[in-house]
């Protein structure tokens, strides 16, 4: 993958969208622990202090999600961060890009000679899939994502749903919705609750669906929503805890319609399978400084993307929010390998 170029404008961006499917990584590895000796090479390019944080956890498919989440932040960093034009120094090496918190708790990195932050990113992981948003700008540039999916609890949500509320459309599909009421706007609840089905009716099959098909719709506009609400407050830098949760409301919104599968690209133009107009209310207010796009990756997966440009608005709400491009592994290792 040859080097993104550096912008010249704050009006040309780099904007990177990348995920690194770990689905497949060490197959042979079935306990957290085996990934010391098959993952010696990736974990060798992580600090001492990280190192342990991705072998603490119970489940292998977990590590590996953590060991792509750090990786894929590294990589970004060391791969798109620009020339200091002021002393014409290079870009950090791979062993340089030390990753930090704001007062926000939110990952950053911070350039030694600038103070600077020169990369804005922010990372998600769901279901094997890591997916990180990348911007380097002139302008400052908040960033967030979410990727979901909607069948890595199907079981459980179906059975609280179905089983729960006889037929999935009563107690058991409200009940559900209560369960997450504390993290939604009142508006949002009554929607999902209420008002989903009628105004996305494709979500379920005209003809005599089943109960599972009717659940399966209404998870899907759930996850969805969940995904926006995620990407816009991981934005801000805040977390699922902040006091104003019930005062960010997503009016309207619709899950984007599933691609064929997984390796086949969404219909960029017209086809339901990309989002791109959100209506976003806060305090009360209309949002209108914040870029959203909402984007199907084969039948289960949504990943929501979110940017914003403070100082100028108009800037961040020019720029695409186009497809992500699937990494390698062995790509990335390489790159880190000669960047030293």
């Amino acid at each position: 993958m040859p080097p993104p170029e550096t912008p010249e404008t704050p009006d040309t961006p780099v904007i990177a969208q990348w995920i690194f499917d770990t689905r497949s990584w060490y197959p042979e590895v079935t306990q957290t622990k085996q990934l010391e000796t098959h993952a010696s090479r990736a974990l060798a390019l992580l600090t001492p202090s990280t190192r342990p944080q991705i072998l603490r956890y119970y489940h292998a498919r977990d590590a590996k999600m953590a060991l792509a989440s750090a990786l894929i932040k590294h990589y970004a960093i060391a791969k798109l961060h620009p020339k200091n034009n002021n002393n014409n120094t290079p870009p950090p090496r791979w062993s340089q890009t030390t990753i930090t918190r704001d007062a926000r708790t939110k990952p950053v990195y911070i350039d030694p000679a600038t103070g600077a932050q020169p990369v804005a990113f922010n990372v998600s992981h769901q279901a094997g899939i890591v997916a990180l948003i990348a911007v380097v700008a002139e302008e400052e540039v908040e960033v967030g994502v979410d990727i979901v999916c909607t069948s890595e609890r199907r079981a459980r949500d179906q059975g609280m749903i179905v089983d729960g509320g006889g037929g999935g459309g009563g107690d058991g599909w409200a009940a559900f919705v209560d369960m997450h009421a504390d993290v939604f706007a009142a508006g949002e609840v009554d929607y999902l609750k209420h008002k989903v089905l009628a105004a996305v009716p494709e979500l379920v099959p005209a003809t005599s669906p089943t109960a599972e098909q009717v659940a399966d719709g209404k998870l899907r506009a759930f996850y969805a929503l969940w995904a926006l609400r995620e990407a816009y407050v991981k934005l801000t830098g805040e977390a699922l805890l902040a006091e104003w949760l019930g005062e960010l409301e997503f009016r309207g919104f619709r899950p984007p319609r599933a691609t064929a599968g997984w390796e086949v690209p969404a219909d960029e133009e017209g086809g339901e399978e990309v989002i791109r107009e959100v209506e976003i209310w806060f305090k009360g207010k209309r949002v209108e400084d914040v870029n959203m796009c909402l984007r199907s990756m084969g039948p289960d997966y949504m990943v929501a993307t979110a940017v914003r440009t403070p100082g100028k608005k108009e800037l961040g709400l020019g720029w695409t929010l186009g497809p992500y491009e699937v990494l390698s592994l062995e790509e990335v290792l390489d790159f880190a390998e000669s960047s030293g």
